[in-house]
């Protein structure tokens, strides 16, 4: 947190709601009013409505409950409003029925505990098309903007709004219920609920203006235990969680003290949680010989290289060739670029820079905008002693990246193979 943060008490207080309650009171929102196209309105405009007052009147001594009642009247609102204009009734008859909805109101739960992990299940509804149920869940559960859901699903973020828009009208048009199924639905709906799950995962760790998102990490691995507890000893949840525990075991490390980033060679392996990491490899070597499904397959095998990275002693006693067999069954199962790019890594590790080369060969058809893709390059050729052209592979790099904390590690490796500043040093918001 910043100092400026730090001595605003205020801030400080809705930062921490944002992160705490605003997937709960989206939650409730739904499952009371079935309009989830006024819900998340309703919650931005509750917050919005804290970040005036809380500062003049002071923090409520339960911030949750006076977004959800800020919230609900916002709903309240806009109901009654609609209610007057479609059907023309008398504003008192129009308030009664306002009144009697509120007093309607009850627990929404059922099968589930959680009010997040219900409107993952709630949003993970057969009849939304998939891409469009991570995106909405991401959107409503999580609370990540366009921008960033756009990054995780590798697509433009003008694509990623109309999808988004569209899974929104979606539900706002439909019959979709939105409650939790019985226990055979929810088993259908596993894989993409697991898929969301790991994706607020990953996007903790995608480095912003404010550094990572450790809350945010610790969120999913909550989301992958109650998984676990509702539907225990489902493999695809038990690999998931492994490999969560194993990566998120790391996250004291991943930052210096400027807010830089520390690649995994470079950490300091006494800062990372040890407990973490014998839970993820007890649960790894718990899962059953054969997967029960694809993607229980993928995040096993995610999981063991990061049991590999988390076993070694130091960086140089890493296993790379066992590390760079596993990309290759994980690249053969997914067929996934971004999957490639890692194996390109560790085979170079492996086999040397110009074997690493020859993996990248013709990837950027497949992730055009991906700045990792000419940063990786740029390593390797640096490695294999063609400055030049990695010089210009840095210069693609920092043109594409959007993280200040990538951008500077990227500046600072430029600098260091030309051993100067970097003339076109510049963050994005000055490059804009």
């Amino acid at each position: 947190m910043t100092a400026e943060r730090t001595a605003d008490p205020a801030r400080a207080a809705l930062d921490e709601a944002w992160r705490s309650s605003w997937s709960r009171v989206v939650a409730l929102l739904v499952a009371q009013y079935r309009r989830p196209d006024l819900a998340e309105d309703a919650a931005a405009d509750a917050f919005e409505a804290a970040a005036r007052t809380w500062r003049s009147s002071g923090v409520p001594a339960n911030p949750g409950a006076w977004l959800l009642t800020a919230a609900r009247r916002r709903v309240l609102d806009r109901l009654r409003s609609e209610a007057v204009h479609r059907r023309k009734e008398p504003l008192m008859a129009v308030d009664d029925e306002m009144r009697a909805l509120a007093a309607a109101v009850v627990d929404p739960g059922a099968h589930v505990a959680d009010e997040q992990l219900r409107l993952v299940f709630a949003c993970c509804h057969p009849a939304i098309a998939a891409d469009d149920r991570v995106a909405l869940t991401l959107r409503f559960v999580v609370g990540l903007p366009t921008s960033e859901i756009a990054r995780l699903q590798l697509v433009q973020e003008m694509t990623m709004a109309a999808r988004i828009t569209r899974a929104k009208k979606r539900l706002a048009s439909s019959d979709i219920p939105f409650e939790t199924p019985g226990p055979d639905a929810l088993a259908d709906r596993l894989d993409v609920v697991a898929t969301v799950v790991y994706l607020a995962f990953t996007s903790a760790y995608q480095p912003g203006a404010d550094g990572l998102r450790v809350d945010l990490g610790d969120e999913a691995i909550r989301l992958a235990r109650l998984l676990d507890e509702l539907l225990p000893g489902r493999d695809v949840v038990r690999a998931l969680l492994a490999l969560m525990l194993l990566q998120h075991s790391r996250r004291d490390a991943r930052l210096d003290a400027a807010g830089d980033l520390v690649l995994l060679p470079d950490q300091d392996r006494t800062l990372w949680h040890h407990d973490e990491i014998a839970q993820g490899l007890a649960l790894l070597a718990d899962l059953p010989p054969v997967a029960g499904s694809r993607l229980a397959a993928e995040y096993r095998l995610q999981a063991s290289i990061a049991a590999e990275h988390a076993t070694a002693a130091t960086a140089q006693a890493t296993r790379w060739p066992v590390i760079a067999d596993l990309y290759a069954r994980l690249e053969t199962l997914t067929g996934s670029p971004v999957v490639r790019l890692a194996r390109a890594v560790a085979v170079a590790e492996a086999d040397g820079p110009d074997a690493g080369l020859e993996v990248l060969d013709g990837i950027e058809v497949a992730l055009p905008h991906h700045h990792r893709v000419p940063a990786v390059r740029a390593e390797l050729l640096t490695r294999a002693g063609r400055a030049g052209d990695a010089v210009d592979a840095y210069d693609r790099a920092i043109t594409m990246a959007v993280s200040p904390a990538e951008v500077r590690y990227l500046q600072a490796r430029r600098a260091a193979l030309v051993g100067g500043p970097d003339p076109q040093s510049r963050t994005p918001e000055q490059r804009s």
